[in-house]
């Protein structure tokens, strides 16, 4: 008040001025006046306002104290709770104790406190909810209630999420006083799902002692931690839970949280077990499941899907996103208040595995986001023998969920009812803010890796305090009837109930010797097969439409159809020479793909373009999101004015990401036969980085799980001096892996072509028309079963001059050619020919100008495969039968070690019954995919055409 009264006697009371007037006549006497803080000092001296001054600031440094101790233990409380159950680790690698937190009394220094402070009242925050009803509280009774929150059995990571409102969500959620409170009827309810879940893993362990299972002993608590989220998630809305998870308690969840038939999971433990169906994975810890029932909390119908997945223990996560946003997707359910899902990990995979950082980033971008995901680690503290601290370099194997401002949930796995209500609260997370969230449940493994390992040879501490250990549940039972909760029997007869469920379906398991693995999918299509699961056809209708249809989609791919949008002048001269292809019933690369995605929009099929930078596309030749260039992230998609009902076209970039993505896009193509799902590599070299996918889902995926998909991959490929990055799709790869069967000799029908199709595990084709890359893209609907489609696209051939079809190679009643055949003049006299060249995409080009320029055409015949695998015997063997005296070559612009040749050759030879050879004509065999020296590039090129064109080039040599 002296100071506001030194520099206004006005902004103080009358009878203040007055008095600071007087006291100031008698300082002005000092013959020599001291400066503003003396005088304050001698002012406040002589009149005896020294000491209160004093007591007034140590009372604001105490109360900004206790607002740094509060936050401190917000920030911190996680590193000094008590997670681990075996109480000899720390949950994190970093074990050293906070200075600021109040861990003994001497500790209260760091805040200027003393012990004779802990007694005093202090006003409470805004950002703390401990005192409940109260505005005040006793240090003592802070630090009491800070520790109950932070300290015990739950540690709370959330202080780094940027949003006020969520933290004081959480904060609310988990400070407030009385919050973890449980009826008896929740806590019954608790113990017999525990009963269930040990019970279940027991079970197993007496009947089948000497087979790997994955048990879940030392994380029973699992079990009722999902059906706490999901009956909470149903509460809340959720109709449909799709779950990804690894081998450990698989069974279990398919048991007591799927509620699968037991006796269709003991029936699986049979050596004797055949399966009636096909199918080739380890089934017991691999196959999915779906199910709908009712949810007994809430009485309310619930869907249940759990994801098939291979040993790749993560692989499944972004493939659960993608199914979990096309089920959002095809129920309109844009804030995802109806489908959801639970991604389940280990800790070691979750901290070790790149693809979980993948799919995070994916968590919130327009086009991939699922409204949220739970995430619930299974934390061992171990990997299969490694030791945390050799396995990740982050304190938590959580940390990686950092990224997106994802709370994290640590709770100590032996107190169940702190497991609920930590799920609890993840699942009402979810549902208010649309986010992740990670539960990790620090728990034991207490067997080895499996049930046949031995874990001492590695963990010798560890496990001689796991062999100590007391089960969850008896610690849990005895809790309950020390407290009146349950009795004695109660607890006993719950256990024998679910013994002798278990004992029935063991009984009933033996009359079923026979699998059927198609029970166990976790996708099904309903009305798309027949009842038995066998396609209603074996036929494919043509793929052409009307040129009406053509016209009026390339009308509209030429125009802006949004008033007052301002395009690139650049893009202006596109959309132009795009309209005058219509007009000459001509179209290009761009312009098919537009005419078969456009057509499928018309017929109600949903078409998804997905990966990175489709909308324009890498060679900037597609152009289906226009951009005003005045306005900024105004766009239109011309594809979805085609016409007033129509199917939504989603065509999105995508992260940087090729392993996420394409798990992402796999996922989404899984939950309905009825959408063209495809997702495009920048370069098809690219794809590398996403093999774990094509190897474990798409190439295998019918084989292993019974599950068909019509995933479309499209690879930009083609030889032109860009380098090993930017040149090969690797075919060989494909091919390699295709299932197409070279050593019988195939026997033609007229049905041959879809049977094959049927009989593949998927389709590779290198198009080298227009025209034929939107007939293959149409069958790929049209057929009525579905296959993954590999598709080698083209760079140089989107702009090329010749690689251009007319409309009459797409209209009604025109379809894909799986081989083009020869159709100039060689054809025409095909006893003359010399020599036959097969070969399958860009290179086409290189050889028909070659021809020409060697005036060749008369004896040299070529022909296209445009279907690879799988290889058209059929169509092969009528070319090879019009050409008796010609010799064969296969010629492809590759490397001899890459490409075609070798999947090929034994397919031609066995069409020939082996009695002529099939000449190699290509580059050399070499190390790396392609050079990316322009001059070495035409210099190779030049040799192999010399080669493929020189008649005499093959005679006298020996095949």
């Amino acid at each position: 008040m002296y100071y506001a009264w030194l520099e206004n006697p006005k902004s103080v009371h009358k009878s203040w001025d007055l008095f600071f007037q007087n006291a100031n006549a008698s300082q002005a006497r000092d013959p020599q006046p001291p400066d503003q803080l003396e005088r304050k000092a001698s002012f406040l001296q002589s009149h005896g306002l020294a000491q209160t001054l004093g007591k007034t600031e140590k009372l604001v440094e105490d109360h900004l104290a206790v607002q740094s101790l509060i936050r401190a233990y917000q920030i911190r409380g996680h590193h000094v709770a008590q997670l681990d159950p075996l109480g000899i680790l720390d949950a994190d690698l970093d074990s050293f104790v906070p200075s600021d937190l109040i861990t003994t009394i001497d500790k209260l220094g760091f805040y200027g406190l003393h012990e004779s402070d802990l007694d005093k009242v202090f006003q409470l925050p805004t950002t703390t909810f401990i005192g409940g009803n109260e505005n005040s509280l006793s240090l003592r009774e802070i630090i009491k209630r800070l520790e109950n929150t932070y300290c015990q059995h739950i540690g709370l990571e959330f202080m780094f999420i940027n949003d006020v409102e969520q933290c004081q969500w959480i904060r609310q959620k988990f400070e407030t006083p009385g919050v973890m409170k449980f009826t008896n009827e929740e806590k019954r309810t608790l113990l017999a799902r525990l009963v269930r879940s040990m019970r279940f893993e027991d079970f197993l362990a007496r009947k089948w002692s000497s087979e790997k299972r994955f048990g879940l002993e030392g994380c029973e608590v699992m079990i009722p931690a999902l059906k706490t989220i999901i009956d909470k998630s149903s509460e809340m809305g959720i109709e449909y839970v799709i779950m990804g998870m690894p081998h450990r308690g698989r069974l279990n969840v398919l048991a007591n949280v799927i509620r699968k038939e037991l006796e269709q999971i003991f029936c699986q433990f049979d050596p004797k077990l055949e399966a009636a169906d096909e199918g080739s994975g380890d089934v017991k810890y691999h196959l999915g499941m779906y199910h709908e029932r009712i949810n007994r909390a809430t009485n309310k119908k619930i869907t249940l899907s759990l994801m098939a997945n291979p040993s790749h223990l993560e692989a499944v996560d972004p493939v659960v996103q993608g199914k979990t946003k096309a089920e959002q997707f095809y129920r309109g359910d844009t804030a995802g208040k109806k489908v959801m899902s639970i991604l389940l990990h280990g800790d070691a995979a979750f901290a070790g595995q790149g693809v979980v950082y993948e799919t995070f980033h994916l968590s919130d971008l327009p086009s991939y986001t699922t409204n949220g995901t739970i995430h619930v680690v299974v934390n061992n503290q171990i990997g299969f023998t490694t030791d945390p601290r050799m396995a990740r370099s982050s304190p938590y194997p959580t940390d990686v969920a950092r990224v997106v401002n994802a709370p994290i949930f640590h709770v100590n796995a032996d107190d169940p009812e702190a497991v609920m209500y930590v799920c609890s609260v993840a699942a009402e997370w979810r549902n208010t803010f649309n986010k992740d969230v990670v539960v990790d449940l620090v728990c034991y493994r207490r067997r080895g890796h499996n049930e046949m390992d031995e874990p001492m040879f590695t963990q010798p501490l560890m496990y001689k305090q796991i062999h100590k250990q007391v089960p969850v549940l008896k610690k849990y039972a005895d809790k309950l009837i020390a407290d009146g909760t349950v009795t004695l029997q109660e607890f006993e007869e719950e256990i024998a109930k679910y013994d002798r469920i278990c004992e029935e379906a063991y009984t009933r398991s033996k009359d079923n010797k026979i699998l059927h693995i198609k029970h166990w999918l976790d996708s099904p299509w309903p009305g798309f097969f027949n009842m038995d699961g066998e396609p209603k056809s074996m036929s494919c209708p043509p793929t052409g439409i009307s040129e009406d249809l053509l016209t009026h989609i390339g009308n509209v791919a030429s125009s802006v159809p949004v008033k007052d949008f301002k395009i690139h002048a650049g893009l202006s001269r596109i959309l132009r020479a795009r309209l005058e292809m219509t007009k000459n019933r001509v179209v290009d690369w761009a312009l098919a793909e537009y005419m078969a995605f456009g057509s499928f929009l018309k017929e109600g099929i949903h078409v998804r373009l997905s990966g990175q930078d489709v909308e324009r596309g890498t060679f900037s030749h597609r152009h289906h999101v226009l951009h005003d260039q005045e306005v900024d992230k105004r766009t239109c998609v011309p594809m979805n004015h085609l016409w007033e009902q129509q199917a939504p076209y989603t065509v999105c970039n995508s992260s940087l990401s090729e392993y996420g993505v394409l798990g992402f896009e796999l996922g989404f193509a899984m939950a309905s036969p009825n959408a063209l799902v495809c997702w495009e590599a920048q370069f098809g070299d690219f794809h590398n980085t996403a093999q774990c996918i094509i190897d474990q889902f798409i190439s295998s995926g019918q084989a292993k799980w019974v599950r068909h998909n019509g995933i479309v991959l499209l690879l930009p490929h083609g030889m032109e001096g860009m380098g090993p990055e930017h040149s090969s799709a690797r075919p060989e790869r494909f091919l390699q892996m295709s299932n197409d069967d070279s050593d019988a000799y195939p026997e033609f029908s007229e049905q041959f072509e879809v049977s094959q199709l049927y009989e593949c595990n998927w389709i590779v084709v290198n198009c080298s028309t227009p025209a034929n890359y939107f007939h293959v893209l149409r069958r790929q609907i049209l057929l009525p079963f579905r296959k993954p489609l590999i598709i080698l696209t083209p760079k140089s051939l989107l702009r090329h001059p010749e690689a251009k079809s007319s409309f009459d190679e797409m209209v009604s009643g025109t379809t894909f050619q799986r081989v083009i055949p020869e159709n100039g003049l060689a054809a025409h006299a095909p006893h003359e020919v010399k020599r036959v060249i097969f070969c399958t995409g860009k290179v086409y080009y290189d050889l028909v100008k070659e021809r020409k320029n060697q005036d060749l055409e008369k004896q040299v015949a070529i022909t296209r495969l445009e279907q690879i695998s799988p290889f058209p015997f059929d169509l092969l063997k009528e070319e090879l039968e019009k050409y008796p005296a010609a010799d064969l070559v296969w010629c492809q612009e590759e490397h001899k070690n890459s490409g075609y040749y070798d999947y090929v050759k034994p397919r031609f030879r066995t069409i020939v019954n082996h009695t002529r050879p099939i000449w190699y004509v290509g580059r050399e065999p070499a190390a790396a995919a392609a050079t990316g020296n322009k001059n070495m590039h035409l210099v190779s090129l030049r040799r192999f055409l010399d080669t493929a064109f020189n008649l005499e080039a093959f005679e006298g040599k020996t095949f």
